[in-house]
């Protein structure tokens, strides 16, 4: 069992995306399930989070894979966030403006001191797969 319920883990997500940094670029991230050690998200693509050429932004890409794989390393039995240590991403398909996604995030491995999660970024409308990371992130002692 998660040691936070549903609620608590959006009350979480809120508290990070209303924070006055960088993470305000999360604003339009909704979490629509969580289970423990997976949690999946959805985001329609805006102008803000676009590049020149007018789709998803490499870096926030890399930023849903972030915090959406932290989240559910979150919403496991020991619920600690921790620290990135290694993270790749595999871009595969352009999102454009309007595009609704779907981000799920799996917890691959958790032990005493290291957390292994794979994240999923898809198109909803038609499934093609926009990206893939991998994190791994150091839990502490």
């Amino acid at each position: 069992m998660a040691s936070l319920t549903l609620n608590a883990l959006k009350q979480v997500m809120r508290v990070i995306i209303d924070s006055p940094g960088f993470d305000r670029v999360l604003n339009k991230v909704e979490l629509l399930s969580a289970s423990p050690g997976k949690v999946v998200c959805e985001m329609k693509v805006g102008e803000e989070h676009t590049n020149r050429l007018g789709t998803l932004h490499g870096g926030m890409t890399a930023t849903l894979i972030d915090t959406i794989s932290t989240t559910a390393i979150m919403y496991t039995e020991r619920g600690a966030p921790g620290v990135s240590v290694d993270m790749n991403i595999t871009y595969m398909n352009a999102a454009k403006i309007g595009d609704d996604i779907l981000i799920t995030a799996q917890v691959l491995k958790q032990g005493k001191t290291l957390a292994f999660a794979s994240v999923d970024l898809t198109n909803k409308a038609n499934g093609k797969l926009i990206a893939q990371g991998r994190q791994t992130k150091h839990l502490g002692s």
